[in-house]
């Protein structure tokens, strides 16, 4: 029999509810991994002199630290649909909490690397668990805005960690910084053990899911065609963004005349318009099934402008303005290409198949450091540009064929 609360579902009652309480956690706890993922590099200046080591040492830690989340990705994937979403995520925040905070207790370069590895192993847990959680608990006629609204969470957190992270070492230390980043994650665990979802109403069957264990699938049925030809996806979109938003500073700085306060506006543009782009994605993805042609067209168009930047000299206020272009562009792809993991994920699979699917961003983010460093080592500033502009065609011409082999 079907009782009146799943009627009422479909009508924004208490359902309605209980995804936007889903919704709310799921991206808090995004913009906390983002935050977590950002500490080092914003940090960067400063670590040297704290910890006594050397600039290629503190990048050895960040290598660890995708290194494991490489790793860790895939079973973190099959964790989170066998155990429960829910209960993964609590875990990863707490993990990626205290690695952080052992760092302000314990500031020496091996334990850094050793939290490091630990705080790479808590980000493992972020995209199976967050995305299963979302793909199982919002109303698949929602999916996209929920993407774009997860995701600009992540953007965000991005965007905010180097003024908050700086301005705590400023006014309190390195140290303290540290601690502020691993206490930002046992704050918003304790929202989300505070705020169950669906508190005070009924919750839809699929929101009821996404908190509980979930039937085991068969591992060989979930390496397709479709999924490894996303995970390359994934390793050019990291490629070609990562290396952007690591190297456009020195880039611009080096090869374009700018100073540094201009250079970081022009990046600073990027993040922020990304998000904004990331929104305007989520809202696209909604009025379309052609997720791939969306996601082809927009990265054409940041592949333009990014080639542009490479093959011309533009004052900074233009190099802001084509920043900010580009940025808003490569944010619309986002939840365009997170529709295209969930439709190639089978029903009580997505964590899995997500966390499969983004080891493609640590594999894109162990090769990039390597290339985008040797360019400028080299004397090559507008490589950056140039080389990122032919990562985001492959991607193009991927998205394409993954449109293609979905019709």
């Amino acid at each position: 029999m079907t009782s009146s609360s799943d009627i009422s579902a479909p009508m924004g009652g208490p359902a309605r509810s209980g995804e936007r309480i889903l919704l709310g956690q799921v991206s808090m706890a995004h913009l906390v991994s983002h935050v977590h993922i950002t500490t080092v590099p914003a940090l960067m200046p400063l670590l040297p002199a704290f910890f006594g080591a050397s600039y290629v040492e503190i990048g050895l830690a960040l290598t660890v630290f995708n290194l494991v989340s490489l790793l860790v990705q895939t079973p973190m994937g099959f964790a989170t649909d066998r155990f429960g979403a829910r209960r993964i995520l609590l875990l990863g925040l707490v993990l990626g909490g205290s690695s952080f905070l052992s760092i302000a207790v314990s500031p020496s370069y091996v334990w850094l690397l050793i939290a490091m590895a630990a705080a790479g192993l808590a980000n493992g847990v972020y995209h199976p668990a967050d995305y299963a959680l979302l793909a199982r608990g919002i109303d698949g006629s929602r999916m996209g805005r929920a993407f774009s609204i997860h995701t600009f969470a992540g953007y965000f957190g991005n965007a905010i960690a180097p003024p908050l992270l700086l301005g705590a070492a400023a006014l309190a230390g390195v140290g303290q910084a540290f601690a502020l980043a691993g206490v930002l994650a046992f704050v918003v665990a304790v929202l989300i053990i505070l705020t169950p979802v669906g508190e005070g109403g009924a919750r839809s069957t699929a929101a009821r899911q996404a908190d509980g264990p979930q039937e085991a699938l068969p591992r060989a049925s979930l390496i397709t065609p479709t999924v490894i030809s996303l995970i390359g996806l994934f390793v050019l979109l990291a490629l070609s963004t990562g290396g952007l938003v690591s190297y456009a500073v020195a880039a611009f700085v080096q090869g374009y005349g700018l100073d540094l306060a201009s250079a970081s506006a022009a990046l600073t543009a990027f993040l922020f318009a990304s998000a904004l782009g990331v929104l305007a994605g989520g809202a696209l993805a909604d009025r379309t099934r052609r997720h791939g042609l969306v996601a082809a067209a927009a990265y054409l168009a940041t592949a333009v402008i990014t080639a542009g930047l490479a093959l011309t000299t533009p004052s900074a206020v233009v190099v802001i303005i084509l920043m900010g272009l580009a940025g808003f562009l490569s944010g619309i792809i986002t939840p365009s290409r997170d529709m295209m993991v969930r439709a190639a994920a089978p029903r009580g699979a997505e964590g899995i198949v997500f966390g499969i699917v983004s080891t493609g961003f640590n594999i894109g983010g162990l090769i990039g450091p390597l290339l985008f460093a040797f360019l400028l080592d080299r004397g090559q500033p507008r490589a950056i540009f140039a080389v990122a502009a032919v990562f985001m065609v492959l991607t193009v011409l991927l998205a394409l064929v993954q449109e293609r082999r979905r019709t």
